[in-house]
C-alpha cells in the first residue's frame, strides 16, 4: 500500500470525523489527493464504513454486551464461510470473528437485558446444526474501546494537612 494511503488510513481509522480538508493540512497532502484517495478508499472496501463509540451507561441506556465463544463442525463443501454468514445475519450480532484456540468464532452481540442476551444463544445459536458448544462472556465493563480510554481516573479527595 503506498504511503500516502496509509497516513490517511492511520488518521481516519482514530478520528474519522476529521475534514478532508484539515486532514489534508494535517498530513500536508493537497486536498484533492485526500478526496479522491478517500473516494477511492471507499469504493474499494479498503475503507468499510464509519463509527462513533458511545458510552450508553453514561446516556442512560440499559444495553448488555456479550462476547460469545462458539465451536462448530463445519459440513463439507460449506465450511466456516456459511456458517459464519448465517450468524452474522442475526440483527442482534455486532461481529463475527474466526479465531483460533479451543472455539472457532468471537461472536459479539447487544441485548437489553440478560435475559434477552441467553435466549438468543439458547433459541437461535445453539439449534444451529453445525454449532457444537457455545461460551457466553458477559462484558461488566468496559475500560479501553478501539484504542479509546473509557476509564476515568478518580479524583484523590485526601484534605490538606498543613504542620
Amino acid at each position: 500500500m503506498e504511503d500516502t494511503r496509509r497516513r490517511i488510513l492511520n488518521y481516519i481509522e482514530r478520528n474519522c470525523k476529521v475534514d478532508e480538508k484539515e486532514l489534508a493540512v494535517l498530513l500536508g497532502i493537497d486536498e484533492a489527493v485526500v478526496k479522491s484517495e478517500i473516494g477511492a478508499m471507499e469504493q474499494e472496501n479498503i475503507i468499510c464504513g464509519y463509527h462513533t463509540m458511545i458510552d450508553w451507561d453514561k446516556a442512560g441506556v440499559e444495553k448488555v454486551n456479550a462476547l460469545i465463544e462458539v465451536r462448530v463442525t463445519p459440513q463439507r463443501g460449506r465450511g466456516f464461510e456459511k456458517i459464519a454468514e448465517r450468524i452474522y445475519n442475526y440483527p442482534e450480532v455486532s461481529s463475527v470473528s474466526l479465531i483460533s484456540g479451543a472455539y472457532d468464532f468471537l461472536v459479539t452481540i447487544e441485548g437489553k437485558s440478560l435475559m434477552e442476551v441467553s435466549r438468543f444463544v439458547s433459541e437461535k445459536l445453539s439449534p444451529i446444526d453445525e454449532v457444537v458448544g457455545t461460551a457466553t462472556h458477559f462484558i461488566l465493563k468496559k475500560y479501553k474501546d478501539h484504542g479509546t480510554i473509557l476509564a476515568q481516573k478518580e479524583k484523590e479527595e485526601r484534605m490538606l494537612v498543613i504542620p
